[in-house]
């Protein structure tokens, strides 16, 4: 599917969830309350859209320089709008390292180097949401119980920080595992036609090569770039509380009173899974999750409308934003070259 088309897919699909969840909670009462909402706090939480972007930033500049690079805060910046574009146009929420990738390039930054910084951000994103979930159980133990559906998800982030954590270490520590274990993977696949038998061989050196580049960079990481490394791990961590803090801010502008913990945990649930949802941008699900999750502190007839203003604030604004410089920069064309780079080993091997 093309750029144009996904995109149009995702602002179609965002449209009629939207639409659903307020169509289906509303009432009239709601809007009586909206007029009553602190208007300081709502515009608190606008700010802190703000803030996590500039600390979003801030990460890319610190994981640049642990790679030996030196990024302007306007690439930057340009680099998590620009991710958001890609976010929302590809399932799973996979297609903004391309993009920012893409830029880093541009801009004198290898490929290798630009791999693993893209790479790392989003694992410390991933491991910190993760993370989040036992913290904040360990501070609000019966929440869990009283919604006992969290409990498997719970039990889904865990096995994730297990299973990630172990990939983790072992690509950093025995590279030539990942090989041997992505060697059999092709193999496999080769049985089932995916590839052919002439194209098996060169998919197996271009994996390894991607695997030496991933694991030389990473150990720059933890070797000359150790200190920088460490600090785009506390702003990643400051970013994610400013980030979480944007929901409950929303409930107390209503007059609602809301347990932080409880609604960080289920709010980190929410965007965990979203990594993982097979829609453009996880759009559909993320307005109905919104939704779901809003209506544990508030009222039905406020969730729906709640869940998607809460959208429109931490996800939909940096699409706009990061849609406006894909434009400006690459163009339709441009953006559908980036993606075609970006599947042009794998489709090339596919057939």
């Amino acid at each position: 599917m093309s750029v144009r088309k996904s995109f149009t897919l995702f602002l179609s699909i965002v449209a009629v969830s939207a639409m659903g969840v307020i169509f289906f909670s509303i009432d009239a009462a709601t809007f009586d309350i909206l007029k009553n909402a602190d208007r300081s706090l709502i515009a608190l939480a606008a700010l802190l859209v703000v803030c996590g972007w500039c600390l979003d930033s801030m990460k890319f500049m610190l994981l640049a320089r642990a790679a030996g690079e030196r990024l302007p805060f306007k690439l930057s910046i340009s680099l998590v709008w620009i991710n958001y574009f890609g976010s929302a146009i590809t399932p799973m929420q996979s297609g903004g390292g391309p993009f920012q990738i893409y830029l880093l390039y541009r801009h004198g930054v290898s490929v290798g180097k630009s791999i693993a910084i893209t790479l790392v951000r989003t694992l410390q994103v991933l491991f910190l949401l993760a993370l989040t979930v036992p913290f904040a159980l360990m501070a609000e133990p019966e929440f869990a119980k009283e919604h006992c559906m969290m409990i498997w998800v719970v039990g889904y982030v865990m096995l994730f920080i297990v299973v990630a954590g172990f990939l983790l270490v072992v690509s950093v520590v025995r590279p030539q595992w990942i090989k041997r274990w992505s060697s059999g993977f092709l193999v496999r696949i080769r049985r089932f036609g995916f590839i052919r038998p002439r194209k098996l061989v060169k998919a197996a050196r271009w994996v390894n090569a991607e695997i030496d580049c991933y694991n030389a960079n990473i150990k720059l990481f933890l070797s000359a770039g150790r200190k920088w490394l460490f600090l785009s791990l506390l702003v990643a961590l400051v970013n994610l509380w400013v980030y979480l803090s944007i929901m409950p801010c929303l409930i107390k502008a209503l007059g609602f009173e809301v347990q932080y913990f409880e609604c960080i945990l289920a709010e980190a649930l929410l965007i965990f899974l979203l990594y993982f949802v097979p829609t453009p941008g996880g759009s559909g699900i993320a307005e109905g999750g919104a939704a779901a999750v809003f209506a544990i502190f508030v009222p039905w007839n406020l969730a729906g409308i709640m869940g998607v203003i809460w959208r429109m604030l931490s996800e939909y604004s940096g699409v706009a934003l990061g849609t406006g410089i894909a434009l400006r920069l690459l163009g339709w064309g441009g953006a559908e070259e980036v993606m075609s780079v970006e599947d042009g080993v794998s489709a090339d091997e596919s057939q």
